[in-house]
């Protein structure tokens, strides 16, 4: 992927707006925010999602850039397991905290793990997850070992995800929380549950990880805008307001085309760090999706799996069909680095609009401190 159209870095400075935390603090907007319970809405909005096949999959606008997301989740994913398995662990026990449909069941299934939790506020995408999983084991190979698995249903924000266990004493190597912790973010309340929920049962030296929007990335464009919203040809952020971003409960709706259609709230990751030290977690590394793509494509096995996972189109696509958009404009930063390099050049690329959007994500690895 070419990067010389990459978004500018973000600030390391606080949004402005924001104050300084407070265990106790819970502003008036977010208080008059509770009236209304939003996670009603999310988990109405992916109960409906109906589950298309890979033909129509194939076909989205934003294929590409949905397997760009799940192979930064693949890499997360494995290099976390890979630290564990460093440190001699072999059977690794997993909680998927908002599972969704079961879209990284064979991620975990491919890192070989022991067990695994599947949770979600939806009860519909849960019985899918289960479905899948319950269709992976029966088409397993004889002698392949499927890990064991429970699925609940419970919102996470709200519940003591523990009480449901099917082992009371059950303790987790790794915590993984997929585009799902900024939902909890309407609230002090809902997100130290969403935390306690994923960090509680961490076992020393556990890794809670997960992907989640970066909030200055969000504010920034929102400032540079010259309305309350922003976006492209796949995804539309609107704002309710400029300027002030409170510590909990700051919503915007993110829209992007044929997945998500929410509200959603800012998650201020020195906030989120802070209330991790409540429960013994120490952040080892934060990165943009930008930041990350940077570092890892510089492995050859890394590349191999975008390659694999069809992360990337190919540009210019003359023999191979046709690109994701017919913009104008969206291939300009491709066509550029081809004719830098010359007559015949190839290259791995998103369209504008995707990358715009992927771009927004960051990743996060925290560590149980012992």
């Amino acid at each position: 992927m070419d990067g010389t159209k990459e978004q500018e870095a973000i600030s390391c400075e606080k949004p402005k707006g924001k104050r300084t935390y407070d265990e106790d603090d819970e502003s008036p907007s977010t208080k008059k925010k509770l009236v209304v319970d939003h996670n009603t809405n999310v988990a109405n909005h992916y109960n409906q999602l109906q589950e298309v096949g890979l033909a129509a999959r194939s076909n989205s606008r934003i294929f590409f850039m949905r397997n760009f997301n799940n192979w930064v989740k693949s890499v997360l994913i494995g290099e976390t397991l890979d630290k564990l398995r460093g440190e001699g662990q072999r059977h690794v026990s997993v909680l998927d905290l908002g599972c969704g449909k079961g879209g990284d069941l064979l991620k975990w299934r491919k890192g070989g793990i022991g067990h695994l939790v599947c949770a979600d506020i939806a009860g519909v995408s849960v019985e899918q997850c289960q479905s899948r999983y319950e269709d992976m084991r029966r088409k397993s190979h004889v002698n392949e070992k499927i890990f064991s698995a429970q699925f609940i249903t419970a919102d996470c924000t709200k519940e003591v995800l523990s009480e449901k266990f099917d082992r009371p004493d059950l303790m987790f190597d790794i915590c993984s929380c997929q585009f799902v912790y900024h939902y909890s973010f309407e609230s002090e309340t809902k997100a130290d549950m969403m935390l306690r929920n994923a960090c509680e049962r961490l076992k020393p030296g556990g890794f809670f990880i997960g992907t989640t929007p970066d909030a200055y990335e969000l504010v920034k464009r929102l400032e540079a805008s010259d309305s309350l919203s922003f976006g492209n040809e796949v995804f539309k952020v609107s704002f309710q307001a400029r300027g002030d971003y409170p510590l909990f409960g700051c919503q915007y709706h993110f829209s992007l085309e044929e997945v998500v259609n929410v509200p959603e709230f800012l998650v201020y990751f020195p906030l989120l760090e802070r209330m991790a030290l409540r429960y013994g977690m120490r952040l080892v590394s934060k990165q943009r999706f930008s930041e990350f793509f940077k570092e890892k494509v510089k492995h050859s096995h890394h590349r191999s799996l975008m390659m694999k996972m069809s992360s990337l189109e190919t540009f210019p696509c003359e023999d191979v069909g046709r690109q994701a958009s017919d913009g104008q404009d969206e291939y300009r930063h491709a066509r550029e680095h081809c004719d830098r390099a010359g007559s015949g050049t190839r290259l791995g690329t998103l369209s504008r609009s995707e990358w715009e959007a992927a771009s927004i994500y960051l990743l996060f690895v925290f560590q149980k401190m012992s």
